[in-house]
């Protein structure tokens, strides 16, 4: 986050978080649900404790959820004060837990998303489309959203790069991932 804006967008983005209720999702009331597995929500609290130690901020008091039962629900949480010394702000978490750094331009916050073997998505947002398109162009991911990160085109193939994913999903790509293409070469005998 641009450090000119970074202390407006860290306090609206606490302010989401807390509008969030941790629950079971057949339960209208709940706008955050469990995760698939244990394990994979240990991996959630792992890294957010991590960061902790090392000195990380969180800024969501985990008693607003009491659903987190140490098991497949997570409490979110918001982290500043963290480095890229840190798995959350390295690793694909895929959890409820974000980590905000301060950037001082565009250059640095290119440097520090490339700062991963991942590369899943990155979600820009600006209200300048042409700069969006510029970042996307140099940020190493395989899928680039403005504005928004939380939709999926079926038109529009859904990949990775680096250490996620192979292939892709999604649009005429994710079909052709399905296939095994097969080449015959044929001569006519004189």
């Amino acid at each position: 986050m641009h450090e000119r804006l970074y202390d407006d967008f860290v306090a609206a983005s606490v302010a989401e978080v807390e509008k969030l209720r941790l629950g079971n999702p057949l339960d209208e009331a709940t706008t955050l649900g469990p995760m698939a597995n244990a394990r994979f929500a240990a991996e959630v609290r792992a890294q957010v404790s991590e960061a902790l130690a090392a000195g990380a901020q969180g800024l969501i008091d985990p008693g607003l959820f009491p659903a987190d039962d140490g098991g497949c629900y997570v409490a979110p949480q918001v982290l500043v004060s963290v480095t890229h010394a840190m798995r959350v702000m390295r690793d694909e978490t895929f959890g409820p837990v974000v980590g905000i750094m301060k950037v001082s331009g565009d250059a640095e916050a290119i440097r520090l998303m490339n700062d991963s073997e991942f590369g899943l998505t990155a979600s820009l947002w600006t209200s300048d489309f042409d700069r969006a398109a510029r970042i996307g162009a140099a940020v190493e991911t395989g899928t680039v959203f403005m504005n928004r990160c939380d939709y999926l085109d079926p038109a529009l193939c859904w990949t990775g790069c680096k250490n996620t994913g192979r292939g892709g999903a999604l649009s005429v790509i994710g079909y052709h991932n399905l296939t095994r293409p097969k080449s015959y070469h044929l001569r006519k005998l004189a």
